[in-house]
C-alpha cells in the first residue's frame, strides 16, 4: 500500500508543479504579448505601455484559458484599426508561449 500513496503523491506534486510553471509561463508570455501589441497599437510612453500591459496581465484573470486575453487585445485592435487577423493573433499568442515554454525547460 506504501508504493501506491507514493506514486500518488509523486503525481499530486508532479501536478502542481506543472500547474505552477504553466502559469508561470502564460504570465510571462502575457507580459511580452502585451508589449507587442502596445507596439502594435502605437503606444511608446514607457508608463503607458507598462499600464497596458499590466491591463492584458489582468485580464488573463477573467475567465479560464486565453481568450480573455484574446477578446481584449483584439478590442483594442479594433478601436484604433490595427488589422490583424484573429488566426494571426492567436498565433502570436501560441509563438510566444512555445517561446517562453522553452526558457523553462532550458532552467530545469
Amino acid at each position: 500500500m506504501s508504493g501506491f500513496k507514493d506514486r500518488e503523491k509523486a503525481a499530486e506534486a508532479k501536478f502542481v508543479h506543472d500547474e505552477a510553471t504553466k502559469f508561470k509561463i502564460e504570465a510571462r508570455r502575457n507580459k511580452i504579448l502585451g508589449q507587442w501589441a502596445a507596439e502594435q497599437l502605437g503606444i511608446t510612453a514607457a508608463s503607458e505601455i507598462e499600464t497596458y500591459v499590466g491591463e492584458v496581465i489582468a485580464s488573463d484573470f477573467e475567465e479560464a484559458g486565453d481568450e480573455d486575453v484574446f477578446r481584449k487585445i483584439r478590442a483594442d485592435f479594433d478601436a484604433k484599426g490595427v488589422t490583424i487577423s484573429d488566426d494571426d493573433l492567436h498565433g502570436k499568442m501560441r509563438t510566444l508561449y512555445a517561446e517562453v515554454a522553452q526558457t523553462f525547460e532550458t532552467k530545469d
